[in-house]
């Protein structure tokens, strides 16, 4: 079953429809232990990163990613999916996040004044380190993004790739073992962003 986590978060119909335009039947599910049954699982989402971590453990997803990941279940997670896989999030305050990968996540401030934030639309993403999901070539390649806040990973290691805003170099997607996480929208993201969700359909969760 590929599962895609539906916790009242955002618009996840658009990722249901690109993961069926590239061979795969994904369900929606709302229950942890429908979940895990699951032979990969999907954790998009888009929102503020206190509702979110909310809505998450009112269906026990907290608990089910962290032992999915465990066990090596292949997980795809998108935009604050991905911001909640860190220790914690500066936005709403400070928030306590899942603590699956080390560090913590910031508010981009403006290096100048035509600089909006939001980040959004396409922007140019290095991908130095090989990883199953991505071209083997690793050439830069253009995705799209909305989001405010960015991961700031306390291990490079995890980091898979970079993208440039705000006068910083910022993580675009990191993970470790069994997960795989981007802060775009492969789902919006044309050719590019569909080729990552295909791979992630015949991707077996080791990480090379």
């Amino acid at each position: 079953m590929l599962a895609i986590l539906d916790y009242d978060a955002g618009n996840i119909e658009s990722v249901r429809l690109a993961l069926r335009h590239v061979g795969g039947d994904p369900v929606f599910v709302r229950d942890a232990a429908e979940a895990a049954k699951a032979d990969r699982i999907v954790f998009p989402g888009v929102g503020s990163a206190a509702q979110c971590m909310t809505n998450l453990k009112a269906r026990g997803f907290d608990s089910l990613l962290r032992e999915a990941v465990a066990r090596g279940t292949p997980v795809l997670a998108i935009c604050i999916g991905m911001q909640l896989l860190f220790d914690s999030s500066a936005e709403d305050g400070g928030v306590a996040a899942l603590g699956i990968l080390p560090g913590t996540v910031k508010r981009f401030i403006p290096d100048a004044p035509k600089t909006k934030v939001p980040h959004m639309g396409w922007n140019t993403v290095a991908m130095p380190t090989p990883h199953p999901l991505l071209p083997d070539a690793r050439e830069p390649d253009a995705f799209y993004f909305v989001h405010s806040y960015y991961a700031q990973p306390a291990d490079p290691g995890v980091v898979y790739g970079t993208a440039d805003y705000c006068g910083l170099a910022f993580t675009a997607m990191a993970g470790t073992g069994s997960l795989f996480a981007a802060q775009f929208h492969p789902e919006k993201s044309g050719p590019a962003g569909l080729d990552i969700l295909r791979r992630f359909l015949q991707w077996d969760g080791r990480p090379c």
